[in-house]
């Protein structure tokens, strides 16, 4: 048995730490986040505290600060063999299912590398503005599989990468309104030639399809310089999923205009109810058949314990 266990952690493409051994890996990087700055980058339910911001996220910037200080210099050397001068931004993926804490790792990611002094410009976009606006979704009978592959305007995503990665000077990019639950039509964001551009989202890390003919057909995943996968057991995250949807009940679902706004009067057994069968028709297939078959393709995975803590880091072998 102990052979069988050795010879699978060779095969393994990924090196594993717990939190312990890869707290080590920060050496000696200091930590300047602070309390006030990490309670604006939680995320509804998330617990992450500031000695877990030390002993994962902190390695982690000082990782990725080695990559994109490599690739700066890369990049550099293509621009003077081809003598020209165009800035191209490091971009990082991370992906994950619907509530594992996908975008509250963004933003402490976005916080942590622009403190260091060779990419100060970070930016982060979610691919949720990539979806297609509900009146595209109900004309496709796709609002019950909002969130899958098809749900998103790829062709739209892939060229926005595209354009960042080619150095354009200012690429939009569309805005969701999770309030809402559509596209804003009159909203857009814009991205400036960052040092770092994080794109977050649930199926970014799919693989391009393979055409008969040999054809380049790319996906959102080629443009990514690194990845990352929020990894959690399925029945953890529903739990996560139940309790958020719980809490949004009380919050976001009574604002005016708000497009769940029908759930807000339900009493607490019938939204719990309503919760677990959202999960159970729509998010828990998409984590199945798309989400979760990705992980392997990634080049970190962060795994996370039930109480939201990650608990093992898993690092792509060079």
């Amino acid at each position: 048995m102990t052979d069988m266990i050795n010879d699978s952690r060779e095969i393994s493409p990924y090196r594993s730490f717990n939190a312990d051994e890869w707290g080590e890996l920060r050496k000696d990087a200091e930590l300047t986040l602070v309390e006030s700055d990490l309670e604006k980058l939680r995320g509804l339910g998330e617990t992450v505290s500031l000695a877990e911001v030390e002993e994962i996220y902190l390695p982690l910037s000082r990782l990725l600060n080695f990559y994109v200080e490599a690739s700066q210099g890369l990049y550099g050397a293509t621009n003077a063999f081809l003598g020209r001068e165009v800035k191209v931004p490091f971009i990082i993926g991370v992906a994950g299912s619907v509530a594992v804490g996908k975008s509250t790792t963004s933003r402490i990611l976005r916080e942590m590398l622009a403190r260091w002094p060779s990419h100060p410009k970070v930016d982060l976009v979610t691919t949720d503005g990539f979806l297609f606006p509900n009146a595209v979704l109900e004309e496709r009978d796709l609002m019950q599989r909002k969130g899958f592959p098809e749900s998103f305007d790829l062709r739209r995503m892939r060229r926005f990468l595209a354009e960042v990665k080619s150095g354009r000077p200012h690429v939009e990019a569309p805005v969701y309104s999770h309030v809402a639950y559509d596209i804003l039509p009159d909203d857009k964001i814009t991205v400036s030639q960052p040092d770092i551009l994080i794109v977050e989202g649930l199926n970014v890390l799919q693989p391009a399809l393979l055409a008969k003919e040999g054809t380049e057909i790319p996906f959102v995943s080629d443009y990514f310089d690194f990845s990352i996968y929020i990894d959690a057991e399925d029945a953890v995250i529903e739990r996560w999923y139940v309790e958020r949807f719980m809490s949004l009940q009380k919050t976001a679902f009574r604002k005016p205009g708000a497009y769940f706004q029908r759930y807000a009067e339900l009493n607490v057994q019938q939204a719990r109810d309503m919760a677990v069968d959202i999960w159970t028709r729509i998010n828990l297939k998409n984590l199945d058949a798309n989400i979760l078959p990705t992980r392997a393709r990634a080049d970190l995975i962060l795994h996370k314990s039930d109480d939201h803590r990650i608990d093992r880091v898993l690092l792509r072998k060079i």
